[in-house]
């Protein structure tokens, strides 16, 4: 009977034994059942498409790419100066006894006026000697021609052929000589009043007297330099343009004169005021310096005195240093693009429709301190990049500066994970449930 107990004893105390770690084990089986349909159903949730972060994504500014017809412009710089310029030297020597009160620097003579006078009395005399000289060298030659006839008569009167007539007989000689001595005094005649004209200095075209070296009483000599005068009818500026900028100019050749369809705005400032005139291309020079390099043209410019018209108030002065812009060629298609956008060797960074980087090699045909000029085709829809990158990549995404971004750009990534944190909280609440029923 003992023993009977004793057996029922001990099956009794293994019941208990294997009940107490069914307990205990129960809320680890059901948390591992748990994390493991979390895990499986997450498993199960379709994964978002990964996407870069749009706060990550260089931001750059663009320009758009359109084509135009251009016409460029060619700056230069140079000194007005006078199409002609001359020192005016006594041809006649003698004491200078008039000079024109307009006579100073800075005076303005019309073609023939008188500006200054040498003592003409000496070349008067001079005149009057050569005259006297002529009328006398006339005298002889009439004389000599009577003659001369008389002796054919008398020659004709022997019956013989005047062919058969010595020279000396017909007073040929004589003849010859009276008519030398009259075009010899005929050319005196001429020197005499050829050096009185020259007693007076007068201008040889309209004129501004530049610089005066003599001044009346003063003895001068042959030669002596008495003014200097420059024509004011138009100036010219010599402009260099360099060997790149060149070929953009319609020249004219070098046995042609420019027209005025080479037209150039010559501009100064003046305080506050920025003059400018009108002019042309008149010719090119047709040779290269051979230390700069610069190629050289000269602008016309018309009435710069405003002395045939008073539209102007302003006067474009010899010596002005000016600046010049020359319309150059004209050009169609062309594509005008920051110069900021072109990076190192014609390198250019595009940005397509869908906001991938493109890098091109393009050829430039010219560009400025504001633009570069492209001549040929580029994909249309693109975009230029104008913002510096720090590593360019080709096809790499970008962010345009001021384009909004789409919704669901954002929204997607942020709903998927939201979908992925109430599956994982749905399991661990059932985790908690089981727990508690248990």
């Amino acid at each position: 009977m003992s023993s009977v107990s004793s057996d029922f004893q001990q099956q009794n105390s293994k019941t208990k034994s294997q009940r107490s770690i069914f307990v205990v084990l129960a809320p680890f089986i059901i948390v591992a059942f748990g994390f493991a349909g979390c895990v499986g159903l997450s498993a199960m949730a379709e994964k978002p498409e990964k996407k870069p972060s749009l706060a990550k994504l260089p931001v750059v500014e663009v320009a758009e790419i359109t084509k135009q017809d251009v016409t460029f412009t060619i700056h230069s710089q140079g000194t007005v100066m006078p199409r002609t310029e001359t020192a005016l030297i006594s041809e006649v020597s003698g004491q200078i006894t008039f000079v024109a009160d307009k006579m100073k620097v800075g005076g303005f003579f019309k073609k023939g006026e008188v500006l200054m006078e040498i003592d003409p009395i000496t070349y008067q005399v001079g005149v009057l000697e050569a005259q006297s000289r002529l009328d006398a060298a006339k005298a002889t030659l009439v004389e000599e021609k009577a003659r001369a006839d008389q002796a054919e008569d008398e020659w004709q009167l022997t019956g013989k052929p005047l062919s058969e007539a010595p020279v000396l007989a017909l007073r040929l000689p004589q003849l010859q000589r009276a008519m030398a001595d009259a075009e010899a005094a005929t050319a005196d005649m001429q020197g005499a009043q050829l050096k009185l004209k020259r007693t007076k200095i007068i201008a040889p075209y309209d004129a501004l007297i530049k610089a005066k070296y003599v001044d009346i009483g003063q003895y001068v000599g042959t030669g002596t330099q008495l003014v200097d005068t420059f024509a004011v009818d138009y100036a010219e500026v010599r402009l260099p343009v360099k060997q790149q900028d060149i070929g953009f100019i319609k020249l004219p050749k070098v046995n042609q004169q420019g027209d005025a369809s080479n037209t150039v705005v010559v501009s100064t400032q003046q305080g506050l005021r920025t003059l400018t005139w009108d002019s042309y291309i008149s010719r090119y020079e047709g040779v290269v310096n051979d230390r700069s390099r610069v190629h050289y043209l000269v602008a016309h410019i018309d009435d710069p005195y405003n002395l045939l018209t008073e539209e102007r108030d302003v006067e474009l002065r010899m010596g002005m240093f000016v600046k010049a812009s020359i319309k150059g060629k004209s050009y169609s298609d062309i594509t005008a693009i920051p110069r900021s956008a072109i990076r190192g060797a014609g390198q250019l960074y595009l940005i397509d429709p869908e906001n991938r980087l493109k890098i091109v090699t393009v050829d430039v045909l010219r560009s400025d301190k504001d633009y570069a000029y492209i001549q040929g085709d580029i994909v249309a829809g693109n975009r230029v990049v104008t913002t510096r990158l720090e590593t360019p990549v080709q096809g790499m995404e970008l962010r345009v500066s001021g384009e909004e971004v789409e919704q669901n750009e954002v929204s997607e990534p942020a709903e998927a994970e939201k979908a992925n944190d109430a599956q994982t909280s749905n399991a661990t609440e059932t985790q908690q449930t089981s727990t508690r029923v248990e």
